[in-house]
């Protein structure tokens, strides 16, 4: 496995899969600028690489996913710095924007940055000491890499407010119950888990896989029919793929499809 971004960042890939482990384990890999960037950068580089078709992020060891923002960096942070914060180049959308579905693989603490970082991922699966939650308040500031507004999207608003004004943290078992996490496994098995379900969703067709993740994030916040029309437009796209014909005809001839993202 070799280092990326000055050893900040994991990187091996497993077939069609590329696997990102945050790396910064002697404090519990807590998110400063630099493992920002080098995650965005990397999950913009496996977006770009036509042999990767789906992304595992986790965190390098067994105690922390990430435990969150480093809180030296956050002394320092100032209002203006605050606000230039707020770019394309922000984590949180790099990974949600990404045409390559990230499956957030959470060893340990996922708090605040951690979490939120987690949340802006497509699918979530945890580990059974997996603890999770936004304790920022507790520090006299707020969950602001998006926890306030995908945190509600998930579990809903009584539940995100519950969590946020309490800062409540909820094990590996609760949160599968608020649908945080869609599966809870042993530690040990955490890493292959979470690679079979990304060969899972590396295994079907790219484009429409794309075209789907970005039905349901964009249409999420439209109302019912505008979100139906978008769902159509999307839909009409896909019916133009060499991968529609493929995987139709690979159905009607009874044997596996081979897509190749066109």
């Amino acid at each position: 496995m070799s280092a990326q971004g000055g050893s900040i960042l994991l990187r091996k890939d497993r077939g069609p899969v590329r696997v990102l482990k945050l790396n910064r384990p002697e404090v519990r890999n807590a998110l400063n600028d630099e493992l920002r960037a080098a995650v965005a950068a990397e999950v913009r580089k496996a977006d770009a690489d036509p042999a990767v078709r789906a992304i595992v992020l986790t965190g390098e060891g067994p105690r922390a996913f990430s435990a969150g923002a480093d809180i030296n960096a956050l002394l320092t942070r100032t209002p203006h710095s605050m606000m230039k914060m707020f770019d394309d180049d922000r984590v949180d959308f790099v990974i949600e924007r990404c045409g390559k579905p990230v499956v957030a693989a959470i060893n340990g603490y996922a708090l605040g940055g951690g979490c939120e970082v987690a949340l802006s991922c497509a699918v979530r699966i945890a580990s059974e000491n997996a603890s999770i939650g936004l304790p920022e308040v507790s520090l006299g500031i707020f969950p602001s890499l998006g926890g306030t507004q995908r945190l509600p999207r998930l579990v809903g608003v009584g539940r995100a407010l519950e969590m946020i004004l309490s800062a409540r943290i909820l094990s590996a078992k609760e949160a599968l119950e608020f649908g945080i996490v869609s599966k809870v496994v042993p530690q040990e098995r955490l890493l292959d888990e979470a690679v079979a379900l990304a060969e899972t969703i590396a295994s079907k067709g790219p484009v429409a896989v794309r075209l789907a993740k970005d039905a349901i994030l964009t249409g999420f916040g439209m109302t019912l029919e505008e979100g139906l029309r978008y769902e159509n437009r999307l839909a009409a796209v896909a019916m133009g793929t060499k991968d529609k014909k493929e995987g139709l005809s690979a159905f009607l001839e009874k044997r596996k499809p081979v897509f190749t993202g066109e």
